[in-house]
This record gives C-alpha cells, structure tokens and sequence, in this order.
C-alpha cells in the first residue's frame, strides 16, 4: 500500500472520525468520544501547539497522530506529547504506524521540543517499535530526547 504522510486539513475531519470509530477504544479514550471527536478535531486542525498527521492512501485516511506541545520548567523547553496514533488494521499497519510516529518526532523537532513523549506501548513488537524511532521507557511513559537522537533522514 502506498501512503503519503501530511498535516490533517478540515477535509479530513469526517475520515479522521470515521477511522476512530472503527477502532473503537484507543489508548484508554472512551467510546463516546466520537461523540464530540468531529468538533473538536476542527478545532484542532488550527491551534499553533498541537500538529494533527493523516496517512493518506488513494484520498483514504488510514492513520491519524495527534502531537500536542506544552512548555515544561522541568524539562527546560517544550514538550510534545503524542496523544493519539491510530491506525487502520492491515498488511500496511506497521509501515503506517512508523511512519506517523517518524513524522510526529520530526515535527517536534522542528517546533523547538527538547523531548517527546507517549503514553507506554503495551507489546514487545510495539515498544521495539517505539524504541527503535528513540523513546525509551520513563515509567508508564515512553519519551525521546531529542538532544540524544539524531534526526532521521528525509
């Protein structure tokens, strides 16, 4: 499957939901959140502290990132948090899945974060995953030092 990764755009709200809703329950979000999911992605989509990324396959979302950014005293700068990743269950699953995470790092980066961090992945295949982009585990969080990982070719 071929996919292109970009910034969601308004036109992508109805898709964005649609994928959520199919995947029921993710990252300990509950089900009614489709319920105001619509409303508050198109807030999102304009908000200067947080990046909403789609995987885009033939006009089709078939992944979502949601990266939020907040200034930390603790940590001496900005830090991203990635919400949510979604992805559609597939042959392509994985590929999707690192590429969003590849991309959400990547903009971290570019909006001046110092670290970024996740909730903790639950499989083995998953935090290898996650470890293999940087993070490393903090707790019941994963988090990547962006002073200690080399930015990833483009």
């Amino acid at each position: 499957m071929e996919f292109q990764v970009r910034d969601a755009r308004i036109t992508d709200v109805d898709r964005i939901t649609t994928l959520l809703e199919m995947s029921g329950s993710v990252d300990g979000v509950p089900d009614t959140m489709a319920d105001g999911a619509a409303d508050l992605l198109r807030q999102m989509i304009y908000l200067p502290h947080a990046a909403l990324l789609v995987a885009d396959s033939n006009r089709r979302v078939v992944g979502f990132a949601v990266l939020a950014l907040h200034p930390s005293i603790r940590r001496g700068g900005m830090v991203g948090t990635i919400d949510m990743l979604v992805v559609e269950p597939g042959p392509a699953e994985q590929a999707v899945s690192e590429a969003l995470l590849s991309e959400a790092v990547r903009s971290a980066r570019k909006k001046g974060c110092v670290v970024v961090e996740a909730a903790a992945p639950e499989g083995t295949m998953d935090q290898d995953r996650w470890e293999e982009q940087g993070f490393n585990s903090a707790g019941p969080r994963v988090e990547c030092d962006l002073g200690r990982v080399r930015a990833a070719p483009r």
